[in-house]
């Protein structure tokens, strides 16, 4: 029965409403533009009707049941075809829907770009779903649907949204790589903060009256050969990582048992020795002494001459720490002024009938040249004075021994 049926008739309501197999597009179109008065307009929970009439938006119903006269709803005024004794509407109905429409399918490869940690090429590809809602009609039907009637398809009516988004979803990715510099091969477990990143830099599609809300099921994989090649670079830099980790550990055991040297070196330095001089002496004199004990090149008679050198040399530095603890001096034989008691002051002299000095020691006779003992000795003295270098100390030294 067509519309002019139903005015010849008599009958007084139409029925007008989407159809259920209708009710998943974002845009419906009534097909018939004749609306008889007294019309029942039913727009569901999500939706809302537009009325155009030659081109130019007319009028808008909310949700609920209305019927259509002019007493209730002005606008229908300008609706009106006079050539059918004003029982008649002339207009353009579309059901748009005003609640988000979500599982908005989107995905695809993204463009060749570098790993910024592997530095290794390939192209992901990213797939998801995302959500919007029609914030503005009457700006979506006439500056994007169109009112031609469109398609049936909600994703060929969303197909340039879909590429426009697609589109900002490459430029976040390629930001979050460089800014936060991490591997391609992290993103699967970034996809939250992707996807609140991708949303915050969605395109603007105020001019079509439409927001985009949210991300949904996103995913970010690779091909087979994109994925073996990262991997194995990832394998490789973890290899390197660890190789540097163990270098840092062993340098940092190696700084702690320095570090512990040295508290104890000063902690000896100042309750023992009393300065730095004293205490490099008597580790001078163990370590020769160790040598000694393990068959070095201290065994000789260079050897002795020179313990007897830093023998002196120590007893020497460590006079005046003596003297300011209030302890007796010792005072080798060759220093000692004529007259003067000999070895310790007060400490009893040789053996009965000895010569003094050492007890126990043979005594140079008067006017007789030094020993060869005696002149290393002197020798070590000048040297750890820092009176003569180490090479005039190992001349000398040769030249003296040449002489045995």
């Amino acid at each position: 029965m067509g519309i002019f049926d139903f005015v010849k008739s008599g009958v007084r309501e139409m029925m007008i409403a989407r159809p259920d197999a209708a009710k998943h597009l974002i845009v419906y179109k009534h097909p018939d533009q004749n609306i008889p008065f007294w019309s029942q307009l039913t727009v569901d929970s999500d939706e809302c009707a537009l009325f155009f009439k030659d081109g130019r938006y007319m009028g808008y119903l909310p949700t609920g049941r209305h019927t259509l006269q002019t007493q209730n709803i002005p606008f229908l005024n300008n609706l009106v075809n006079k050539f059918t004794g004003g029982d008649v509407f002339i207009a353009e109905i579309f059901f748009v829907k005003t609640q988000p429409v979500r599982g908005v399918p989107f995905g695809g490869p993204l463009e060749s770009m570098e790993d910024p940690t592997l530095y290794e090429f390939v192209t992901p590809r990213i797939f998801g779903e995302f959500s919007l809602v029609v914030v503005d009609p009457v700006r979506f039907v006439v500056g994007y649907h169109g009112q031609c009637g469109g398609s049936g398809d909600n994703d060929v009516v969303l197909s340039w949204i879909k590429g426009k988004f697609f589109m900002s979803v490459k430029t976040v990715i390629g930001q979050v790589c460089a800014q936060q510099q991490k591997s391609l091969l992290n993103l699967g477990g970034m996809s939250m903060e992707l996807g609140a990143r991708i949303v915050q830099s969605a395109p603007n599609l105020e001019e079509i009256g439409c927001k985009i809300l949210e991300i949904g099921n996103f995913n970010i994989n690779f091909s087979a050969e994109d994925q073996k090649l990262l991997r194995e670079a990832n394998k490789a830099r973890g290899e390197a990582r660890r190789g540097i980790g163990v270098a840092q550990d062993t340098a940092r055991a190696k700084q702690f048992e320095l570090d512990q040297r040295f508290q104890q070196d000063a902690r000896y330095v100042q309750q023992l020795a009393g300065n730095w001089q004293n205490y490099a002496a008597g580790q001078a004199m163990m370590g020769a002494g160790q040598g000694m004990a393990q068959g070095g090149d201290g065994s000789g008679v260079a050897g002795l001459g020179a313990q007897v050198a830093i023998g002196a040399g120590l007893a020497q530095a460590m006079n005046p720490a003596l003297a300011a603890q209030g302890q007796p001096q010792f005072v080798p034989p060759h220093m000692q002024q004529p007259g003067a008691p000999q070895g310790y002051p007060g400490a009893p002299q040789g053996y009965p009938g000895a010569p003094q000095g050492y007890p126990g020691a043979p005594q140079a006779a008067p006017g007789a040249a030094p020993s060869i003992e005696q002149r290393l000795e002197r020798l070590g003295e000048l040297k750890s004075k820092g009176l003569i270098t180490d090479e005039e100390f190992q001349a000398r030294k040769a030249k003296i021994l040449e002489e045995i």
